[in-house]
């Protein structure tokens, strides 16, 4: 698969796909008799869950450094579940500050509409 079918399938750009590939996100494909990238179907399932820890607020040296974990193989297979279980806690913690957060914002939103209901009866 070339990088424009790569970008096409992830929604990323060329030059978001050869900035993960110069930190290390990904692993650099082999190339073909042209020079041109030739990935294989496996860096999709990757590329989403780099994503998926994007999305969860892990940074990007941590990301990279899972990358780089994973690429050493199986004996670093304890060292990514364990990276994995802390970053599992910050998210469990941000999802209560979310929670709680969003119950302020309920609350809010109702009292403006009582507010805005009160103003109308006038």
């Amino acid at each position: 698969m070339r990088i424009s079918e790569v970008a096409a399938a992830t929604g990323l750009s060329v030059d978001t796909l050869r900035f993960y590939e110069k930190i290390g996100l990904i692993d650099p494909p082999p190339r073909d008799g042209a020079g041109r990238r030739v990935y294989d179907d496996a860096v999709l399932a990757w590329i989403r869950f780099i994503g998926q820890l994007n999305a969860t607020g892990m940074k990007q040296a941590d990301r990279v450094r899972y990358a780089r974990l994973r690429a050493a193989g199986d004996s670093t297979l304890r060292a990514r579940r364990e990276m994995l279980e802390a970053h599992r806690e910050v998210m469990r913690a941000q999802m209560v500050t979310l929670q709680e957060t969003l119950q302020l914002m309920d609350q809010k939103v109702n009292y403006y509409r009582e507010l805005e209901g009160k103003s109308e009866d006038v």
